[in-house]
């Protein structure tokens, strides 16, 4: 509980602010990745221990360490006076005005200069909120919360509200290799740089057999394995002489693709090149090949949003369900994954319908996008993407749903102007 540290009541009283409405924000935007830092927290009653424990599990806080002990602010005051106090405190208090000042101004003289000091209250008050304010804590709670409210408010802790956010990750994967899952990444990414005129990058995971360079016709020198090799080194003057541009907005990491090397990846060097470039762009595509590997399972796990690519036949529907059963487990405050069925309708094949893959996985189906090897494999040849090469086809628009969708934008349709003649034209039509 810093000197240092300043606040300003809000004008109308609300610590949570509001989450509702047409409008409203995403979760994953509201709530962002913690640096790694340590984190205490002091409950009084097991909802709000329960609470913090949930958001300790989550991926946001992956960096984090997080410790809870029952007891509140005496139990602080206590703790304190013989201990270092962390980067981060916790402290619920269901005592009144008068006594929970008289303790946090006891708790201000074991405080290390630098610490935050979150309280969770019990009183929904605008002149104690202006008080703990003054008083330099960080953030006043009014319980009962949920995680997602103290992440969210720890997000905005230690994320600068004055400097860019930090970009989404959107990881897409297959049920089963040759679904098509590269293809769907890849089209979805350049449709996303061209529909919002906004940065991104594509991150080629599959290092020995990466697609990226020959789907937009590049043959880069530099990529991805040059920044997994010594992942600390890389910076953002770094990561710029690695990527290689596409277009004005698409920029890709790609794959080596040779069999001469050995690949040794880390979960913990994958991360932390990833983290690099959220930094710098707003959005991030990785393009994760089909292998079960402990970096894999991080990337997959910690990524804003998952889209999960299959074909419509029951090995798909096996492995689509144990990717999405172990997300769920994992991710248990994420929205589900997305699921996109590929290559579907093709002429006497026995196929599993959208409806049944629904009910068996318990999502709804993103995109259907029909079997047309005429138009992908000809875009694949001449390096374009798919509404490149063909935009009356039908797959451009079902890109166009999922990269809106992942972005968590809204396609604005402009309605046709009437003509002035119309009225008489109507009338023409009548009288024949």
């Amino acid at each position: 509980m810093s000197k240092q540290m300043r606040g300003s009541a809000p004008e109308a009283f609300d610590p949570q602010g509001p989450h509702d409405g047409p409008d409203a924000i995403s979760p994953s935007d509201r709530a962002r990745p913690l640096p790694r830092i340590s984190i205490q927290a002091f409950c009084e009653s097991p909802g709000v221990a329960e609470a913090v424990q949930m958001a300790s599990e989550d991926r946001r806080l992956s960096k984090t360490h997080v410790t809870i002990q029952m007891g509140g602010a005496a139990a602080a005051v206590a703790h304190y006076q013989e201990s270092p106090t962390p980067n981060l405190i916790i402290l619920e208090s269901q005592l009144s005005r008068g006594e929970l000042v008289a303790e946090l101004d006891e708790l201000a003289q074991s405080c290390d200069p630098g610490t935050k000091v979150v309280i969770v209250g019990k009183t929904n008050d605008v002149v104690l909120y202006r008080d703990l304010m003054k008083r330099g804590i960080s953030e006043y709670l009014v319980a009962p919360i949920s995680a997602f409210d103290l992440m969210e408010c720890l997000s905005g802790l230690y994320n600068n509200p004055e400097t860019d956010p930090v970009g989404q990750v959107f990881a897409f994967v297959g049920a089963k290799g040759g679904v098509g899952s590269s293809t769907i990444c890849h089209n979805v990414a350049w449709t996303l740089s061209e529909a919002l005129a906004t940065d991104i990058v594509i991150a080629d995971m599959d290092l020995a057999f990466g697609t990226t360079g020959l789907d937009f016709n590049q043959d880069p020198v530099q990529g991805i394995a040059d920044a997994l090799q010594n992942p600390d080194r890389l910076d953002e003057v770094l990561l710029d002489r690695l990527l290689t541009t596409c277009s004005k907005h698409l920029s890709i990491f790609a794959a080596p693709v040779v069999l001469d090397r050995d690949y040794d990846m880390s979960p913990e060097g994958c991360e932390t090149v990833i983290d690099v470039v959220r930094q710098n762009v707003p959005f991030v595509a990785v393009d994760l090949p089909h292998t079960w590997a402990p970096w894999t399972k991080r990337l997959l796990t910690q990524a804003d949003e998952i889209v999960i690519t299959a074909i419509p036949d029951l090995a798909n529907l096996r492995n689509a369900k144990n990717i999405i059963d172990l997300v769920r487990t994992t991710r248990k405050n994420d929205s589900p994954p997305h699921l996109v069925l590929n290559m579907a309708n093709m002429q006497k094949r026995p196929e599993i319908t959208a409806k049944e893959f629904e009910a068996a996985l318990d999502v709804k189906t993103l995109a259907v996008i029909d079997f047309d090897c005429e138009n992908f494999g000809q875009a694949a040849n001449n390096g374009q993407m798919i509404e490149e090469y063909n935009a009356k086809s039908k797959a451009p628009q079902a890109f166009r749903d999922i990269a809106l969708t992942l972005a968590h934008r809204r396609e604005t349709k402009v309605e046709k102007k009437s003509s002035p003649l119309a009225p008489f034209l109507e009338k023409l039509k009548l009288m024949r």
